[in-house]
Parts: C-alpha cells; structure tokens; sequence
C-alpha cells in the first residue's frame, strides 16, 4: 500500500511538472496583483515585502509586516504548517501579527479555544466509551522572526496548552481513541492531553539564491519530519475539535522532547531529515522530558502548484509506547493538502492523509501492519462553515484492550488481529461575534461509527456521538486586519514616544 501512495504521490507531480513550469517562468498566482517582475515571480513574494495575495478570495498586503515561510525568505507565509512541514500556498491564516519592529523583528499568534460539551456512545447505554464531558481543549502558538544580513532568517516558536487543566490529566473522552497512557494504564475511549509546553524552537535559513534554501531546526520540545502538519494547524480540520482516530498513525510525533532537522529546498521540492526522541511524552504534563536522539525520520514535500502541497515521509521511531517499550515502531505517510478560493471571506480546503505503523519487537503485535486513511474538508461561506471528516483506521484487539487469553472472544481475536473502525463526522459552524480581529464561533457536530464486527458486542452496532462548543480564534487574516493591527501599532508607538 505504501508503493501505492508513493506511486501516487510521484504521478501527481509529475503531471503537475509543467503546469509548474509555466508558475515559475512568471505567471501570477489566480488573483495576484502583478506589483513587477520578481514580485510576482514563483507565484509568490520573493522579498517578502511586496506581495499583494488574493490567496483565498481575500487580498492580504505583505508589506506591513515583512514576515515569510519561517523557513523561507522567499515563501510565502501562507505555507507554514506545523514544525518544518508546508501547507498550501492558497491556506487562509486565522492569527495577529505585528508590523516589522524598527529592530527588525516581526510578532505573530494563533490560537484556538474550544469550550465545549461532548457525548460520546450516546445511543447505547450499555456500550463501552459512553461518556460525556463539559471542557476547553485549546492551543497557543506564537513566532518571532527576524531577517539576518541579505541572506539569513532567524524564527523562535513556542506552543503551549493548558489542556491538563481544562480536560484533565486523563485527556477527553473520544470514541475508539487510543495512544499514550495515564497512572500505568492505556488510554482508551480518550484523547490524551497535551502538554503545557508542546513547542519550544527554533530555526536558521540561510537563502544560497531565491530558488535555494538551506536550513536547521531545533526543538526541545519540537516536531520532527514525520507526516503531514499535525491536525490542529490544517484549517481542513479548524472545526473539529476532536483529535482524529488516527493521530498516532499520522501526526502524533509533533511533541517530542528532542529533534533536529536539516531540509534543503530548491524551488518548489523540499528535502529534509530529523534526528529525535521516540517516546511519547510522559503523563506529568508541565515538566520537560529527557532529551534523547534514538529515531530518524526523512520527508520530501512538493507544491507543485498554489493550491497543492504533497508529503511523503517515514520515520523508524524507537520505544514511542511506555507500556510497550520493547516495541518500536515503522511509521509511513503521506498527504495530499488542497485550499482554494472562492470569493472574499470563502475557501475550501481538504486533506487526504494516509498512516501505516509497522511494530517491531517481541511483543503480541510485532511484526503486524496497521494502515489508516483520513479525508476531511471545509468549506467557508463568510459567517458559516460545513466541515467533515471520513477515517478508516486498523487497530488490534491488544491496542483496544480486548485481548485477553480467558476471554471465549480470544480466538476471534487472534484470528482478526487488526480490527477495522470506518467514523463519519459532519458538522457546521456559524461566526456570532467578530470584534478586534476575533471570533466567537457557535459549532455543532455529530460522529457516525461503524465498527468492526467484533467490536459491536463491545461497543454498539453503530455509535452515535456529537458535541456543541463555542470557539475563540484569531479572525481570518485580510488587508483589512492587517491595516488595523498596522494602525494600532502606530498609535502604541506613537504613545510611547510621547
């Protein structure tokens, strides 16, 4: 299945090879204003002080705030995903940023608070996972950039969360979740929290031509080069605020307590490789982890056009489960990320993610394959939002805690060692309230479970799960946003001088 996927991802680029061609000998990206050659070159900004973006429907006015890629002096901002990994160049941001200091730095912040109610199992009162919970899963990332010389740029980010305190050490329930573990036991039918500090690092480019990029990552902790940008940062998935089943198939290396990367670009293809820690982090949620450099991943990323940004990665990471820890794990993704838009204040943006955990080691599970496959999307309409995900995600009796040697299912169990779990959420938001640049959003949400066959005794024949929240937010970032962050700056300034 891998070789597939592979197989996909090279026929994708190549058929997009020349279509690419033509972006880069000077055609705008759709909607771009052409503000001179080497503004529009690439499709992109290549100061970072001149581009004019009608990146999804909506003009956005870089040089107010001199800021790029992250790693990239000559990316667009838009592309940032998680760590080290891209997004689309057409992904709409929902952040503040800061106009350029006379220092030279530059500020920006995302965030999202989801204070929320949500059932789990509802339909069947004797089924395992039936559970309900009143919490606030959130997320605090912020960046500091500056430029170096003609060639250098500098960026520092820190991630925080203070999900331990607002769903609890035990995580939030979630139907057929597993992964991590708390007080000595698996965490099942649970999302485990993440940690207080979820990132700390930083990173150095240094721009060999507009075309060329080398550069280092540090992070302690921080996100090594294994799959696509994490969940929280797709805007494909802005409205969930559910962690998908499939996390610890796909994305749930982005906190780790060590890593090192070095990536190399050229044009729009990407190249990079990390040294990090393989265990999860541990259950004490405000403390730092010890360092460690025991797994290794690569990841080649291409954008072959404004609207696409395609990932595949693998990564052999040691001893990632403290119940397991004879056990290591083979992990292969890849992702195709897509972002359009539609008109002002309207996009749609997608993803389709596939995760394969190898086991290897002397456990029950060694040497047995796990594939998974994620499909979501969200659709704007100014004030609203329909958003949906589809995942289908093998996961053993053992991971589910349902194997036990006395039990008269052990046969079934054995002889069905991945256990197939196919979920369908759908839902919609709608924006009450827009002031300063801020959101507060009313959303809506029900999941659909179709487990395997032996899973249904266990769990239901088909779960029903659903939550309502508010969501607190950065508003979508336009020229108008940014003229008013540029404004207050000013007046702040101005104050200060007087």
């Amino acid at each position: 299945m891998k070789n597939i996927f592979l197989l996909l991802l090279c026929l994708t680029t190549a058929l997009s090879a020349q279509a690419q061609h033509d972006h880069h000998a000077g055609h705008a990206m759709p909607g771009m204003k052409k503000t001179g050659t080497d503004s529009t070159k690439a499709g992109m900004s290549m100061s970072g002080m001149d581009m004019h973006m009608t990146n999804y429907g909506l003009t956005m006015d870089t040089s107010m705030s001199g800021m790029t890629h992250s790693l990239s002096r000559n990316l667009p901002m838009n592309r940032n995903g998680s760590g080290t990994s891209w997004h689309p160049d057409n992904t709409p941001m929902y952040a503040y940023m800061t106009p350029t200091a006379p220092n030279g730095w530059t500020f920006m912040l995302h965030y999202a608070i989801y204070l929320r109610y949500t059932a789990q199992n509802s339909n069947n009162p004797d089924g395992r996972g039936r559970a309900q919970q009143f919490g606030a899963p959130n997320w605090f990332m912020g960046m500091a950039q500056r430029k170096v010389g003609r060639k250098g740029l500098f960026q520092a980010r820190a991630m925080l969360s203070l999900d331990a305190l607002t769903v609890g050490n035990g995580g939030y329930p979630l139907l057929f979740q597993t992964g991590e573990s708390y007080q000595g036991r698996p965490l099942i039918d649970k999302q485990h929290p993440h940690d207080l500090v979820s990132e700390l690092s930083v990173s150095y480019t240094h721009a060999f031509s507009r075309d060329i990029d080398l550069y280092g990552y540090l992070g302690y902790p921080g996100e090594p080069t294994v799959g696509p940008p994490v969940f929280m940062h797709r805007i494909s998935a802005f409205g969930i605020s559910d962690a998908p089943l499939s996390h610890h198939w796909q994305d749930a290396t982005h906190i780790t307590f060590g890593v090192a990367t070095v990536g190399f670009r050229y044009k729009w293809a990407k190249l990079e490789a990390s040294m990090f820690k393989g265990r999860e982090p541990d259950e004490n949620r405000y403390d730092f982890d010890r360092p460690r450099f025991d797994s290794y991943s690569y990841r080649l990323s291409v954008n072959p056009s404004p609207s696409l940004a395609l990932q595949f990665s693998q990564g052999y990471i040691k001893s990632p489960e403290v119940l397991h820890g004879d056990e290591d794990v083979l992990r292969t993704t890849a992702s195709i990320l897509h972002s359009k838009g539609l008109g002002p204040q309207r996009y749609i943006t997608s993803a389709f993610v596939y995760g394969l955990n190898g086991h290897i080691g002397d456990g029950h599970t060694s040497g047995r394959p796990e594939n998974s496959f994620l499909a979501e999307s969200s659709l704007q309409l100014d004030r609203v939002n329909f958003f949906g995900r589809y995942e289908n995600v093998g996961k053993s009796a053992e991971e589910l805690v349902l194997y036990n040697p006395t039990s008269s299912a052990t046969d079934a169990f054995r002889t069905n060692p991945v256990l197939t779990i196919n979920s369908l959420t759908l839902g919609m938001n709608y924006r009450l309230v827009q002031y300063k640049n801020t959101d507060l959003v009313l959303g809506a949400q029900t999941t659909l479970s179709i487990p395997d066959q032996l899973l249904q005794p266990v769990y239901g024949n088909m779960p029903i799960s659903g939550q309502l929240y508010l969501r607190l937010s950065p508003s979508l970032m336009t020229m108008a946003s940014m003229h008013t962050m540029h404004s207050t700056s000013r007046r702040s300034m101005h104050g200060m001088h007087h």
